[in-house]
């Protein structure tokens, strides 16, 4: 026999039964575990929000950053394939300028080399016009002047003719004639001719009409040729300057393309290597945040699985614990209908225990009014108190299950509308930040926009004052050649005049025609000289300062000029910036409402499926909490008559 049947046949006179003690710390131990399960259950709720608003919000940081790396990888590629354009376009327009340079310095270099044998011939033609020219009055003079110039000039004549007739443009007979003529002045002397001046005389009669008409004819195709040559120096320079014109402006253009060029390749190949910097770091940070949400969940998922088996584990321990009361109750019922005492004793505390069990059945029906107490109390007035025992623990089971199956159901509703409200609070936070985002957006594109167009006004006012600044430079330039022109000549003419009246007043003779007035006049002398040598140093002072002014208004236009290129490529560099920056701005503003409508449309789901849980979860008479009471007090209350009856 076991000890604990051996305690409970000797203490058949004591009333509380060990029984009812040895249950009721049964009992204890099964609330203890339900309420480290409660509790454990409570933590385990937290710990799953907590693994899913961070899987969430790294998922939704993945997102954006893969996100962001694909329109950095984009922005790589696109820039990439600019600087190779820009590059081939630099190179071309290089090798172009050059081509374009080589020309321009063979066209010079022919058209100097036509210059200078223009300037030859020039030089060549008006000696042979002023030659000619001189001849035709020789010749014209007739005979005898033509003799008494039979000495230097005509020497001089001769040798100018004998050149004259080398030229390509003379032809064969007036070569003949002018031949003639000289041939036949070729054998005298000057003492010969001063001897027999009859008969030079005599040959130059007999021929001088037919030279004076060649000679005049020789005139007139010299100026012919000298003016056809200049006329042709005329077209070649200007064929030359319309060339040299079109080259330059081919040059300038180019060269300026090629700077823009150069300068958009510094900017994309700046941007680029930003972009590269930035997609390193972006894709280090997404590789972490998957490997981080990884590890996550296969902890969290780790837990969840610990949780099943603690949650198993414990409804194995509480099933235990019931069979272990079940056991011990239905092992000892024998035992407690045995005692040492008379059965009139065992009887009179039968009737005393149901009195007892029949008032708290009725307090209990009072307060609850259930079918089930109703038929409880009819049977414990007259019934077998196995059979009562039997109906108690019955309705307590009921009970227990109906506040198992509500908890479960209250356990649900508040997990799932605990889950569903704080999505809705991350989802509306996560809207809230996005319509920030955009709203800051919005309100930075715009800005960004403004700030262009005033730096674009800014240029665009620029170029006219320094358009206006450039008229005006022009203008001042002009009217300082005029009159440092004017200066000059007044100057020059000043000082002429002076020359002249000092070379007279040196000489004496405006004394020596005017004696009685030679004092008078010497002081007007004196007087005028003054004026003339004041007003040459006006002039003088005058130029110099008008150069001075040209000077200092030409470094002011130069310092300007420099100040407002500088000025326009730093704010050509900043709206090139500013743009970029818009485009940037742009892409994030489209990608925030793509994230705003998403959440949208997540916080709406979950909107819904709280609306959803409404009818099965809202209490409409009694709360949760004043059903449980009224349930553990009506099960309290069978336990207690159960007690009673198993004493």
């Amino acid at each position: 026999m076991t000890p604990f049947l051996t305690l409970i046949l000797t203490v058949g006179a004591v009333q509380t039964s060990p029984v009812a003690k040895v249950i009721s710390l049964l009992d204890e131990l099964k609330g203890k575990v339900a309420g480290d399960l409660a509790a454990e259950e409570i933590m385990m709720d937290e710990y799953t929000k907590w693994c899913d608003a961070e899987s969430n919000k790294k998922a939704d940081a993945i997102t954006s950053n893969t996100r962001t790396v694909g329109d950095l990888e984009a922005t790589v590629t696109d820039a990439s394939a600019r600087i190779g354009e820009l590059s081939t376009e630099v190179e071309e327009l290089a090798g172009k300028i050059s081509e374009a340079e080589s020309e321009l310095a063979k066209a010079t270099e022919v058209r100097e080399e036509e210059h200078k044998a223009f300037a030859d011939t020039d030089a060549e033609l008006v000696e042979t016009v002023d030659s000619l020219e001189r001849a035709i009055v020789v010749i014209s003079r007739g005979q005898t002047s033509f003799l008494q110039n039979h000495g230097e000039d005509f020497k001089k004549l001769t040798a100018g003719l004998s050149k004259i007739i080398e030229a390509s443009w003379v032809n064969a007979k007036d070569k003949a004639v002018v031949q003639s003529l000289l041939q036949s002045t070729a054998g005298e002397d000057d003492e010969d001719l001063s001897l027999a001046p009859q008969a030079s005389a005599a040959a130059f009669s007999s021929s001088s009409g037919g030279i004076l008409d060649t000679v005049k004819d020789m005139k007139s195709k010299a100026e012919s040729t000298l003016s056809d040559a200049r006329t042709e120096e005329m077209k070649a320079s200007h064929a030359f300057e319309m060339v040299k014109n079109s080259l330059d402006n081919e040059l300038s253009t180019m060269q300026k393309r090629m700077g823009q060029a150069t300068s958009e390749k510094s900017g994309l190949e700046a941007d680029k290597a930003t972009a590269e910097e930035e997609l390193a770091v972006t894709k280090k940070t997404v590789a972490a945040d998957k490997k981080y949400l990884e590890t996550l969940k296969q902890s969290c998922s780790m837990k969840a699985t610990q949780w099943e088996q603690r949650q198993k584990d414990a409804a194995g321990e509480m099933a235990a614990i019931a069979k272990a009361r079940e056991v011990l109750e239905s092992g000892v019922k024998v035992f407690l209908q045995v005692g040492t005492k008379a059965k009139a004793t065992a009887k009179a505390k039968d009737d005393d225990r149901r009195e007892r069990v029949l008032s708290l059945l009725s307090t209990l029906r009072q307060k609850d009014g259930s079918y089930m107490l109703a038929q409880v109390a009819s049977e414990a007035r007259e019934g077998p108190f196995e059979k009562v025992k039997g109906l108690i623990d019955s309705m307590i089971a009921r009970l227990e299950q109906e506040a198992a199956e509500e908890a479960d159901a209250k356990a649900f509703c508040d997990t799932e509308q605990a889950k569903s409200k704080t999505k809705q609070a991350e989802f509306t936070e996560r809207s809230d930040k996005y319509a920030v985002r955009i709203e800051k957006a919005s309100a930075s594109i715009e800005s960004l926009k403004e700030q262009i167009k005033n730096l674009q006004a800014q240029m665009a006012e620029m170029d006219a004052a320094h358009s206006e600044a450039t008229s005006m430079r022009s203008k001042e330039h002009e009217e300082y050649l005029k009159a440092t022109a004017d200066y000059k000549a007044s100057a020059d003419a000043v000082g002429n005049a002076i020359g002249v009246l000092q070379e007279y007043y040196s000489q004496g003779s405006f004394v020596q025609q005017a004696p009685d007035f030679a004092s008078a006049k010497g002081d007007i002398a004196e007087t005028i000289m003054g004026m003339l040598e004041v007003a040459e140093s006006d002039f003088t002072t005058l130029l110099a300062e008008a150069e001075a002014d040209e000077k200092a208004a030409q470094t002011a236009y130069d310092k300007l000029t420099e100040q407002n290129t500088l000025t326009k490529t730093a704010n050509t560099e900043e709206v090139k910036g500013k743009e970029a920056e818009v485009k940037s701005t742009e892409t994030a503003l489209l990608n925030y409402k793509e994230d705003y409508a998403s959440t949208g449309k997540e916080l709406d789901a979950v909107l819904k499926y709280l609306d959803k849980l409404k009818p099965q979860c809202e209490t409409k008479v009694m709360t949760y909490a004043e059903r449980v009471a009224k349930r553990e007090q009506e099960i309290a209350g069978l336990k207690e008559a159960l007690e009673i009856l198993s004493a």
